[in-house]
């Protein structure tokens, strides 16, 4: 029963040693406490304050990193279109040379076939005049086999020469 009915005296003295306590405590131990939670507080104010700042860091670098993102895909797809206009354009240029150069070389096969041509034309020419040169004689030789032929035609060429 001791416990549950202390005596008056019992009372007083825990009440002492907890006025003296109390008093110590808030005489060299309270401040210290209160002024560490405070600066505690601060501190953990300070630091949802940087935490809020950051964020807000965060979104803009965030919101500067997909602006440059979206420039980079830009230019990347303006240098695949300049890639793509420019192997378009070279591949019509070759075009364009591979076909002048075949119009040259058609050309130059055209020029060769008429010289070619031109040769042949004269060579059956002097094929023809010289066929034409031993006909010729063939005859002349079956005409003048005769002494009275050869004389009949010396006559008429001199006849002939004398007109002129």
């Amino acid at each position: 029963m001791d416990l549950i009915l202390p005596e008056f005296g019992l009372l007083f003295w825990m009440a002492l040693v907890f006025i003296c306590l109390l008093f110590v405590l808030t005489k060299f131990i309270w401040k210290p406490i209160l002024s560490s939670v405070n600066e505690r507080e601060q501190k953990i104010s300070e630091s949802l304050e940087l935490a809020v700042k950051t964020q807000a860091e965060m979104k803009a670098m965030q919101a500067a990193n997909e602006n440059l993102l979206k420039e980079a895909k830009a230019e990347r797809d303006a240098i695949v279109k300049d890639a793509k206009e420019t192997a378009t354009k070279m591949i019509e240029d070759a075009k364009v040379v591979a076909k002048s150069e075949a119009e040259k070389v058609i050309s130059a096969a055209r020029q060769a076939i008429e010289t070619e041509k031109g040769a042949a034309i004269a060579e059956l020419k002097t094929q023809v005049a010289a066929f034409s040169i031993e006909i010729a004689e063939k005859i002349v030789r079956g005409e003048l086999s005769s002494d009275d032929k050869q004389k009949a035609l010396a006559e008429k060429l001199a006849t002939d020469i004398n007109l002129n």
